[in-house]
């Protein structure tokens, strides 16, 4: 008998309910997390790229699901494989990775450029100080909070006293900055690449003594700075330049410094990441493992304090995801329906990531030599 179309199809949703299937997810199902199927290619593009043609069937409107979170949550925890069509693209991935330094200067500046989307659009997800990084959720009641909490976390950590001089690698558009300046006294150096971010921080730091600069961490100088505080940007450092930064920022802290690392981690080391994030929300990001970060501190810094919260990401990421539902309307004029289900589709995703535990949210205290009589973990 010969093949029809029609039965191509029935074949191809077969194979994806079979894969489904130990998730306990189904296709066209009544609960929340199961899958909707409202253009039949999404069933080829799924078996044919993997996660990755899944979510851009998605932004297509080709299938859809009341709890993406969730959906994810449980396609992660039953650990369900990869079709094996696209392992061929993540080996090519794996190797340009290898011989390649993609976080490299030029890699840097073409990561940058997320973060100049557009300052409404950030501002219409994020905190009042805009904090694009994981808060904490204990006793804190909402987003505001509990970035405040983080913040606050990250102060205390390096021991802020009124008049210290702090450096903020990565800094974002400067919230940790003004909080630190405000709250606790200090004067604070902040480097970002991004020019939006760069621009906006200065004016939310305005009649502060915060000095934000737009340049490359790799052009720091031998200033000298009683804290280093590096939140969120060691995921677009890379593998190949983990030592360096380690060196380079050891070299701008005082001998009787604190650093504070803060930073998504993963699981299992791995050359290249999530492809479809990659394309259209993290350009060369790349997560660092437990052992790299040891690795790229040994010799150059002591390991003083490890704290994990990566359940705080999963809230973290849905209340961005609640912003900007609640305040599509009010920005959705600068971008289209594509832009929306992009970062829904990113948000949603990688909460249910997080909610899975297939990624951890570190807080590493580091000291150049070792504090004498030993550091106060803060909690």
């Amino acid at each position: 008998m010969a093949h029809t179309p029609k039965a191509g199809r029935l074949r191809s949703r077969q194979v994806v309910q079979e894969l489904l299937s130990p998730a306990g997810i189904e296709i066209n199902g009544d609960r929340p997390f199961d899958i909707r199927v409202l253009n039949d290619a999404f069933y080829d593009e799924a078996l044919r790229r993997g996660s990755h043609g899944a979510f851009d069937a998605y932004v297509n409107g080709w299938w859809e699901s009341d709890r993406l979170d969730e959906l994810t949550a449980k396609v992660l925890s039953n650990g369900l494989d990869i079709p094996a069509s696209t392992r061929l693209s993540l080996l090519f991935a794996s190797l340009s990775a290898r011989l390649f330094n993609r976080q490299g200067r030029k890699g840097s500046q073409r990561a940058v450029k997320q973060y100049d989307l557009g300052n409404d659009l950030y501002e219409a997800v994020l905190d009042r100080r805009m904090v694009y990084t994981c808060a904490r959720w204990k006793d804190a009641a909402n987003l505001d909070e509990a970035q405040e909490a983080k913040l606050e976390l990250v102060a205390k950590k390096v021991g802020l006293r009124p008049g210290m001089r702090v450096l903020d690698i990565g800094c974002g558009w400067g919230g940790f900055a003004q909080y630190a300046a405000q709250t606790h006294g200090v004067s604070v150096v902040g480097v970002t690449l991004s020019r939006e971010q760069h621009e906006f921080g200065k004016a939310l730091c305005a009649g502060l003594p915060v000095d934000l600069r737009l340049m490359d961490y790799r052009d720091l100088n031998d200033e000298a700075f009683d804290a280093v505080v590096v939140v969120g940007c060691l995921e677009h450092v890379g593998r190949k330049n983990h030592r360096r930064f380690m060196k380079i920022a050891r070299q701008c802290l005082k001998p009787d410094g604190l650093m504070l690392l803060q930073t998504i981690g993963a699981n299992n080391p791995a050359l290249v990441t999530d492809p479809w994030l990659e394309q259209n929300i993290f350009p060369n990001y790349m997560l660092p493992t437990a052992a790299q970060i040891a690795a790229a501190a040994e010799d150059v810094m002591i390991i003083e304090d490890w704290e994990n919260f990566g359940a705080d990401y999963d809230k973290t990421l849905m209340a961005w995801f609640e912003n900007l539902n609640a305040n599509w309307s009010n920005i959705r004029h600068n971008y289209d329906d594509r832009f929306y289900r992009t970062w829904k589709c990113y948000l949603l995703t990688c909460a249910g990531g997080f909610r899975a535990r297939m990624n951890q949210l570190w807080q590493i205290v580091f000291s150049p030599s070792g504090v004498l009589g030993g550091y106060a973990s803060v909690r």
